[in-house]
C-alpha cells in the first residue's frame, strides 16, 4: 500500500523535497502509509524518515525535521488519500436504494468507511472492517467511532443488513468498547423487525458498554415512494411511536441516574408522530446525536428563544416567508408566534412543502428538492424580499439542491434570493432582515 502524491503545500517541509507529481509515499519512520489516517498519525512526529517511490520506480529516502504542530505538507488526489470504502450490505432499510432514477451518480454511492466516521461523523456498520483496521483504531486512539448497530441479535442483524457476516462483525463493537474507544450508536428502527422486545434487548446490551458507549440514537426508518422490489416495511404512526417512547424512557432514566445523562435518545420524529412534548434542553446534554435528528427541534427553539431575549422590540415592519418540510411546520409557526409577541409588526408565513420527489412520508426539509419547492410556491405571493430556508436543503458547499439545481438557478426561477439559516439565532437574524455570510439580503 502507498499514497499517491500530487504536490505539496507552500511553506511546508514537503515543498522543500521537490517531489515530482505521481510520487508514492511508502512509509514514515518505517510504518507503511496507506491512507489519511496513517499519514496524519505518523507524520505528527518531529523527526521523520520518509521513503518514496518516484514515478520512474526509483526508491528515494529523505529525513525531515519539523515543529511539533507543523504539517508535513504532502498533498494527495483525494482527502482520504485512498479510495472510499463502499458498503458491502444490502440493508432492508437502505435509503439510497429508495432514490428515484436519474439523479447524479454520487447520490447512489453507498459508503461504509471508518475513516469517514472519524473525519465527518458518518456511521459505519463494521462489516467492512478487518482485525487490522480495528487494531489501528485502537492504536491511534481514534474516538469517537460512530456505529450503525440496528440490533445486537446476530441472526437478525444478518437479515436486516443482508450480509451473513453482519452479526459476526458485532465482535468489533465489543472489542472497541473494551479498549476504551468512545462510541456513538445508531439504531434505524423498522416496524416488526427490530422494535419491541428486540429493541429492548439491543438497548440493554448497549448500555452494558457504557461509559464507552456515550450515546444511542433510535431513529425511524425513512420510507420513500420508490421502493419497488424492496422489502415491505410499515411506517411508524402515532400509536407505534408512543410504544417506542415507552420503551426508551425507563432505560434513559436509569442511565441518567447512573451516568448523569440519558445515553439513549429517540429522534425528534418519534415525538412529532406521538404528539408528545419534546424533552427539555438539559436532557440532551451536548447534543451528541444532533445529526441524527435527536434534539434538533429542542436545540433550535432554545437558540431562538435565547436570541429573542437579547433583542429590543421595535415597530418596524418585517415581512418573513419561510419554506420548510411538514415535519418542521409546527415548530416554525410556533417560533413565528414568539417573534410576533416582541415585534408586533412582523408578519411570518410558513410554507410547508410536500415532498413529491421522494413521497409524502418524507417530511424533513433537508430532503426537499428545488423542483418541489418551486412548483408549490409558483402561485404563492411571497411578500418578503427573500425566501428563508434551512441550509440543509443544499449540499455541504451550499451550491446545489438534491435534484442538481444550483442555488443561482433556483433564485432566478423563484425571482427572489434565498436566505439560508443554520440555527435558531440565524433564523431570527433572517426574520429581522440581517446578513448572511457578510452580505445584506
Amino acid at each position: 500500500m502507498a499514497v499517491k502524491i500530487i504536490g505539496a503545500e507552500k511553506y511546508t517541509p514537503a515543498e522543500e523535497l521537490n517531489l515530482p507529481e505521481g510520487t508514492l509515499l511508502l512509509s514514515i519512520n518505517g510504518e507503511t502509509i496507506s491512507d489519511v489516517l496513517d499519514y496524519g498519525f505518523y507524520s505528527a512526529a518531529q523527526e521523520l524518515d520518509l521513503t518514496f517511490q518516484l514515478p520512474d520506480g526509483t526508491i528515494q529516502e529523505a529525513h525531515v525535521s519539523k515543529g511539533e504542530y507543523d504539517h508535513l505538507g504532502l498533498e494527495s488526489d483525494s482527502f482520504l488519500m485512498d479510495n472510499e470504502h463502499a458498503c458491502r450490505n444490502s440493508c432492508i432499510f437502505c435509503f439510497i436504494d429508495q432514490n428515484p432514477k436519474g439523479m447524479r451518480r454520487s447520490i447512489y454511492f453507498k459508503d461504509d468507511d471508518e475513516r469517514m466516521s472519524f473525519l465527518f461523523g458518518s456511521y459505519v456498520t463494521l462489516t467492512n472492517l478487518s482485525d487490522h483496521d480495528v487494531d489501528r483504531i485502537i492504536k491511534m486512539k481514534i474516538s469517537p467511532v460512530n456505529i450503525s448497530v440496528h440490533t445486537t441479535n446476530p441472526e437478525l442483524r444478518n437479515k436486516m443488513l443482508g450480509n451473513r457476516f453482519a452479526g459476526r462483525s458485532l465482535k468489533y463493537l465489543y472489542q472497541l468498547a473494551e479498549s476504551g474507544v468512545s462510541i456513538n450508536c445508531q439504531i434505524v428502527l423498522c416496524r416488526d423487525w427490530n422494535d419491541g422486545e428486540e429493541l429492548k434487548r439491543t438497548l440493554e446490551d448497549l448500555i452494558k458498554l457504557c461509559p464507552q458507549v456515550g450515546s444511542i440514537a433510535v431513529v425511524p426508518v425513512g420510507l420513500t415512494s420508490h421502493r419497488e422490489g424492496l422489502t415491505q416495511l410499515r411506517p411508524f404512526d402515532k400509536e407505534s411511536a408512543i410504544e417506542i417512547l415507552d420503551i426508551i424512557r425507563p432505560i434513559a432514566e436509569r442511565c441518567r441516574e447512573k451516568y448523569g445523562n440519558d445515553i439513549v435518545f429517540a429522534s425528534d420524529e418519534f415525538y412529532l408522530l406521538s404528539d408528545e412534548p419534546m424533552p427539555a434542553p438539559e436532557q440532551y446534554g451536548e447534543y451528541l446525536q444532533i445529526e441524527n435528528g435527536v434534539g434538533m427541534c429542542t436545540q433550535f427553539e432554545d437558540e431562538f428563544r435565547t436570541a429573542l431575549d437579547m433583542e429590543d422590540p421595535d415597530d418596524d415592519i418585517h415581512e418573513v416567508d419561510i419554506a420548510t418540510g411538514y415535519a418542521a411546520k409546527a415548530l416554525m409557526e410556533h417560533l413565528g408566534e414568539l417573534a410576533v409577541e416582541k415585534f408586533p409588526n412582523m408578519h411570518v408565513r410558513v410554507h410547508a412543502i410536500r415532498n413529491d420527489f421522494y413521497g409524502p412520508s418524507i417530511t424533513v426539509a433537508g430532503l426537499l428538492t428545488a423542483q418541489d419547492i418551486l412548483a408549490q410556491l409558483k402561485d404563492v405571493e411571497l411578500k418578503a424580499d427573500f425566501l428563508c430556508m434551512t441550509e440543509a436543503v443544499l449540499r455541504r458547499d451550499n451550491d446545489r439542491f438534491l435534484d442538481d439545481v444550483t442555488r443561482e438557478e433556483f433564485e432566478e426561477k423563484l425571482g427572489k434570493p434565498l436566505r439560508l439559516t443554520n440555527d435558531g439565532m440565524d433564523l431570527l437574524d433572517a426574520m429581522l432582515g440581517r446578513f448572511e455570510g457578510g452580505f445584506e439580503i
